[in-house]
Parts: structure tokens; C-alpha cells; sequence
């Protein structure tokens, strides 16, 4: 059961990841991977705030593992960092990382101490 539910959740989460890069790329163009670093820090923010709620194994299943699983992409971010360096652009590179870091993590950390802030 819970293979299933990570897939139904996947089946949301990668198309929303899909589609907020592509509304991106559109916007600000391919220089820098605006998509991605939104995805992951706001599926962060999602999986924080579901660490302070009292879920089921299943909804976690559900919407941890599959969805913010599916929406957040950590191959993507390594890949779209090698390519910003093999281009040249280092800085940028650099840039994306410490920002993913950041964002990323500082986002699962708001997520977590508001919820529990809130519901705790």
C-alpha cells in the first residue's frame, strides 16, 4: 500500500516540478536554474512542516516520500551544477549551490519550528 501512495503522490509532484521549471526557464531564461532552486526549497518546506505533524506512516508515504520526494530533485541540482561549471560559469555554479544549501535547509527548518510553533 504505501509503494502505491508514494507513486500517487509522485504523480503529482513531478509534473508541478516540471512545469514550474519550464514557467521559469520561460521568464528569466536558461542562465541559471531558477526552477529547480524553487522546487527544492519550497518541497524543503513542505517536508519540514510535515515533520511536525502528527501523520500517519501513510500520509507520510503520500505526501513526504512521493510528493515532495517527486517535486524536489537533488540529481537535477548536481547535474545543473556540473553544467554551470563546464560552461564556465563558475560563479554561478557556485552561487546555486550555496543557495540550494541554504534555501533548502533554512526553508525544512522554518517549516518544522513554525509548525510546531503553531500545532505543538
Amino acid at each position: 500500500m504505501s509503494a502505491l501512495l508514494v507513486a500517487l503522490g509522485a504523480t503529482v509532484g513531478a509534473p508541478i516540478r516540471f512545469l514550474v521549471d519550464l514557467a521559469l526557464k520561460r521568464r528569466f531564461g536558461e542562465g541559471f536554474p531558477w526552477g529547480t532552486l524553487l522546487v527544492n526549497a519550497v518541497g524543503s518546506l513542505i517536508l519540514g512542516t510535515l515533520m511536525a505533524l502528527p501523520l500517519s506512516p501513510e500520509a507520510m508515504a503520500l505526501l513526504g516520500a512521493g510528493l515532495c520526494g517527486a517535486l524536489t530533485t537533488y540529481s537535477t541540482f548536481a547535474y545543473e551544477t556540473v553544467q554551470l561549471s563546464r560552461t564556465g560559469a563558475r560563479g554561478r555554479a557556485l552561487l546555486y549551490v550555496l543557495a540550494s544549501l541554504a534555501l533548502g535547509v533554512g526553508a525544512a527548518w522554518t517549516g518544522l519550528t513554525v509548525t510546531a510553533l503553531l500545532f505543538g
